[in-house]
Parts: structure tokens; C-alpha cells; sequence
């Protein structure tokens, strides 16, 4: 019990300031602990559902400008999500933790090669659609291997629509309400969610969540970039050795 509330509030805190669901860095965190890899998604989708919510709340009055697109993007990723039920329950535990080191290489790459900010003016519009589409794939993938969609979205909205990176990780945190509630719904429909656990994890997560966006907001885009991938680069590595 004392291990989640302190992993809780531990992902709380990156959650907020790398503006990610939480489960790249619980799911690994879980893992370590002695649960398997379903059992880590489940309590991981939960604890997104607390920290996603109370995120974006707190995120509202800096990045008012960007949840138009994420409302569509968001729709997508509830679409997604709620497939992930089927996924997880069709799907070995192997196959989902390759998929998860898959999405982190990417996502390395793609924020290794953006620039850390973008001026406003240059960000590209989107049809709407095709937001929807990106959403939804996002949501049903990154659902069935624990993590809010984020990390992938954050590395798209940035290199592909010209996005600052700080309102990137605002609208993705936003995402991730969206997912976390069809995944949560999705694995509790299908038998895979543990409540006790998911809510204890998602409880001690606020406290995380909101001193982790009191930094995100007072450090420079270069060195916000440069905490991102060596964040992403930690848990890639911990996956391969987990895995392999």
C-alpha cells in the first residue's frame, strides 16, 4: 500500500510537469514491484483518469488556445480507447511491452529532431477529421499498453503541426482524459481493471500533479525539451532491460 502511494505521488509529479498521462513511468515502476504487465496497465488507466482531470484544470488558464483541437483529438482517443479492452484481453504481455519500447524509440526521435518552440503564428491547421483519425489511433494503442497517448501525440502535435512544446504536453495532458475514462471503462467491462489499487495510486498522484505544473511553468522551453528526452530516454532504457 505505502509502495503505490508513493509511486502515486511520484507520477503525479511527472505527469504534471512532462505533461503525460503517468503510465510510461508507472507501468515500469509497477513492473518492478512484482505485478505483471495487465495488472500495471489496469492500475496505470485509473490512476490517469485522477491526474489527467486535476491536470487539465490547472493547465486551463495557460493553453485556453489549444483545447479546440484537443476536444477533436480527444473524441478520437475515446473512440480508441474504448478498444482497448479487447486488446488487452487478446494480446500477451510480451507483445504489449514491445509495443511500449516501439512508442518510446519514436518518441525520442521524433523530440530529438523539433525544435524546443515554434512561434505561434507558424502552427499548421488540420482538418478535423484527421485529428479525429490521430486520436483514435492513439488512444486504442496507447490504452492497451498503460500510457495516456501522450507520448505519442506530444512528439506529432510538435514535428508535424508546428506546436510549442510546453502547450504540446498541455494538450496532450488534456488527451488523456479522454483515453484514461474509455480505457477505464473498457478493462472494467472486460474484468482487467483493479479499483483498490488504480484509486490509491490515483489519489496521492494530485499531489504530484500540481507541483509538478508549478515547474513546468517557470522553466525555459530549451531546458524543457532537454528534461523530456532524458525522461523518455530512462524509461526506454528500463523497458529494454525489463523485457530483454
Amino acid at each position: 500500500m505505502y509502495e503505490l502511494l508513493v509511486f502515486g505521488a511520484m507520477t503525479g509529479f511527472i505527469s504534471g510537469f512532462f505533461g503525460v498521462g503517468g503510465g510510461m513511468v508507472l507501468v515500469p515502476m509497477l513492473l518492478f514491484a512484482g505485478f505483471i504487465m495487465k495488472e500495471a496497465v489496469a492500475i496505470s488507466i485509473m490512476q490517469m483518469v485522477f491526474s489527467s482531470i486535476y491536470g487539465s484544470f490547472l493547465n486551463s488558464k495557460k493553453a485556453k488556445n489549444v483545447l479546440k483541437d484537443g476536444l477533436i483529438i480527444g473524441l478520437g482517443g475515446f473512440f480508441g480507447g474504448l478498444q482497448s479492452g479487447f486488446v488487452i484481453t487478446n494480446v500477451s504481455n510480451e507483445t504489449l511491452q514491445y509495443v511500449f519500447i516501439a512508442i518510446l524509440f519514436y518518441s525520442i526521435i521524433s523530440i530529438f529532431k523539433s525544435p524546443a518552440q515554434f512561434d505561434e503564428n507558424e502552427k499548421k491547421s488540420t482538418n478535423r477529421f484527421f485529428l479525429f483519425i490521430i486520436g483514435a489511433l492513439i488512444g486504442a494503442v496507447a490504452m492497451s499498453i498503460g500510457v495516456g497517448g501522450s507520448i505519442l501525440l506530444t512528439p506529432l502535435l510538435v514535428r508535424f503541426l508546428n506546436y510549442d512544446l510546453k502547450k504540446a504536453t498541455s494538450l496532450g495532458l488534456f488527451f488523456v482524459i479522454f483515453s484514461s475514462i474509455a480505457g477505464f471503462t473498457s478493462l472494467s467491462l472486460n474484468n482487467q481493471m483493479l479499483f483498490q489499487e488504480g484509486a490509491t495510486v490515483g489519489i496521492a498522484s494530485l499531489i504530484g500533479v500540481y507541483f509538478g505544473i508549478k515547474l513546468k511553468n517557470s522553466v525555459k522551453s530549451t531546458s524543457y525539451k532537454k528534461y523530456i528526452l532524458i525522461l523518455y530516454l530512462l524509461i526506454f532504457i528500463s523497458m529494454i532491460y525489463k523485457t530483454i
